[in-house]
């Protein structure tokens, strides 16, 4: 087995074959995932970097790992002895990559990407940047980490599973129908999709190719008259056939080549997603294409939850929030005995969640992070990080799961002892950020760009913040991170649509003492109270369903109006959660949803 330096000079030695100076290796697909099957592991091979998010650059002599800020402890963790540098992206002083790429390489010299790697839209701003410079991007068809990864896993071929519309609320005729509806407003006679999540909704089908999100490895491509999929034909049952009948017609993953080769020669004109379809679609199609870029339909419907959905993540999170009630009940028992560790106490919570009705796995690794490691934003305790959580400091445990109605994603902060006075107060000015944003009421158009304030603000009254988003979109029985909207500072600016569930996360962290997070989903929707003939609002409704540690509250930091949501949430706890617990765990509930 290679080290990391071993399979960096490994590398660069394949990068003077091809004569780049440079080589990319981004964390994502040929299907721009966020979380990927091993077997597209490239980037955490090439550096040790174990997180689900980012870019590695290889020069001749050295290199580069970008990353956002909840990895910035654990990738300098893991990237120690590799030769590999940090960049913080968003910190001040801190170049981008295309920058920093620019800046090492000379004029006349290259940079190399597998296309499949990057899409269309990164495409075009990198070659830009690079142009600038007189630096050239260079599409390098044979991947190099797949030349020396020789132990390299074989994709998935574990069947695909169909969802009914007992559970999706639409059939695949009706999502076809309106996507093909969208093609003719833009004079559109194709569309071609990369993204798993999208053929997944789109077709009703799920699957396990990757762990935590129930995808299946395939590209799509409608007409105004047929529907294809191109999938490994082993992946497809007789029942799958049956589900798709004539609506949709099958076909090997390798065919899509020389579809998409058939396609660029046939005139039509194209619907192209410019961020989720990669940029070898676009080669593979030729330079004469007609393409009309912009984000697919199927992206925007599958944000919006149809009633059907709604009512499986309300039932969903009933079930999600009596597996959390358990467990809380359990960690608070067996702390004091002593022997519980981060990684068992998450292996409890996972055997809870499993006795729920409807649970197919776990949504995303679970974060159990105690004291230190809490301030970790996305710590995933290993058996040499794993430590023994102890009747005192700050527990916080970010965790969900995947039913097939729905998908949830929760945080609790738990005091396993005494808190201070400081930690009590930091955790309120989360919550208060918590229940400001749970509380809102905006006009219709308004972007999470335009509202995420609103959660930090008791943080900023202290000179405090926390160096992620407040809340990301999710996915129904799908991806956990689900787009296109979000609330986050960062540039979205896409407008919230009623029938969007977001998670509502703010935090806060004190490096190698403690993290603290509140993290519940909550549903926009059309606010009858406020919305006129001229101007439409929308609100919040919260969906998740689980005690908020009362230990931790200052109450006298709470306005009047805080503590009535606060009181009303933990009123709608236990009145929902109750009818499905023993009596002892009743009371208990009860106690920790005591007003204030």
């Amino acid at each position: 087995m290679m080290d990391v330096s071993e399979r960096v000079a490994a590398l660069r030695e394949l990068m003077e074959r091809e004569g780049i100076q440079a080589y990319l290796v981004p964390s994502t697909d040929a299907h721009s995932s966020e979380y990927l099957p091993e077997c597209f592991k490239r980037r955490q091979w090439i550096s040790g970097f174990t997180g689900s998010a980012g870019d590695v650059v290889i020069t001749t002599d050295k290199g580069g790992l970008w990353t956002d800020g909840r990895y910035f402890l654990q990738a300098g963790e893991q990237l120690k002895g590799s030769g590999i540098d940090l960049f913080k992206m968003g910190m001040e002083d801190v170049p981008k990559l295309e920058e920093w790429v620019a800046k090492e390489l000379k004029e006349g010299q290259k940079l190399g990407i597998d296309p499949k790697l990057i899409s269309n839209d990164s495409a075009g701003r990198l070659s830009k940047t690079l142009k600038e410079r007189g630096v050239k991007l260079e599409y390098i068809s044979q991947n190099l980490i797949d030349e020396l990864w020789e132990d390299q896993p074989s994709p998935s071929k574990a069947p695909i599973k169909v969802l009914s519309t007992e559970y999706t609320g639409e059939s695949i005729e009706e999502k076809l129908g309106r996507v093909r509806e969208n093609m003719k407003e833009h004079l559109c006679s194709a569309h071609v999709l990369a993204s798993l999540d999208t053929i997944a909704w789109l077709f009703n089908i799920r699957g396990t190719d990757i762990d935590f999100n129930p995808l299946v490895i395939s590209y799509a491509a409608l007409t105004l008259e047929e529907a294809y999929l191109f999938v490994d034909q082993d992946k497809v049952t007789g029942e799958v056939k049956e589900h798709f009948g004539n609506s949709v017609k099958l076909h090997p993953y390798g065919d899509i080549e020389g579809y998409l080769k058939e396609l660029g020669a046939s005139g039509k004109k194209v619907w192209i997603s410019p961020k989720t379809t990669n940029k070898w679609i676009m080669l593979s199609m030729g330079k004469d294409i007609d393409v009309h870029f912009e984000r697919s339909p199927v992206t925007e419907m599958k944000s919006v939850k149809n009633e059907t959905e709604l009512q499986g993540f309300r039932d969903c999170l009933v079930v999600d929030g009596v597996a959390m009630v358990k467990f809380i009940k359990w960690l608070e028992e067996n702390v004091p005995k002593g022997g519980v560790t981060e990684i068992s106490a998450a292996d409890i919570l996972e055997e809870y969640r499993k006795q729920g009705q409807k649970f197919v796995g776990l949504s995303f690794p679970t974060i159990s992070g105690y004291a230190g490691h809490g301030a970790i934003i996305h710590y995933d305790p290993t058996p040499e990080t794993d430590v023994e959580i102890r009747p005192e400091g700050i527990l916080l445990v970010d965790s969900g799961a995947q039913y097939l109605n729905g998908t949830t994603d929760i945080t609790r902060t738990f005091a396993m002892g005494e808190p201070t006075a400081e930690q009590k107060e930091m955790f309120t000015r989360v919550l208060k950020g918590h229940i400001d944003l749970a509380r809102l009421r905006f006009p219709k158009g308004f972007s999470g760009k335009q509202i995420d304030a609103f959660a930090r603000r008791a943080l900023w009254d202290t000179g405090k913040n926390y160096n992620h988003g407040t809340g990301h979109g999710i996915g129904h029985y799908l991806n956990v991170h689900e787009g296109p909207m979000g609330i986050t500072p960062r540039d979205v600016g896409v407008p919230l649509k009623a029938g969007n569930v977001l998670s509502n996360e703010p935090g806060y962290y004190k490096p190698g003492e403690y993290g603290i997070r509140i993290e519940n989903l909550m549903v926009a929707r059309r606010d009858p109270g406020f919305s006129t003939e001229e101007q439409e609002f929308l609100r919040f409704e919260t969906l998740t369903l689980c005690p908020i540690d009362l230990n931790l509250v200052e109450p006298s930091l709470l306005t009047s109006d805080e503590r009535k949501w606060l009181n009303d949430y933990h009123g709608t706890v236990y009145e929902r959660l109750s009818p499905y617990l023993s009596n002892e765990e009743k009371e208990w509930v009860r106690e920790r949803t005591t007003p204030i």
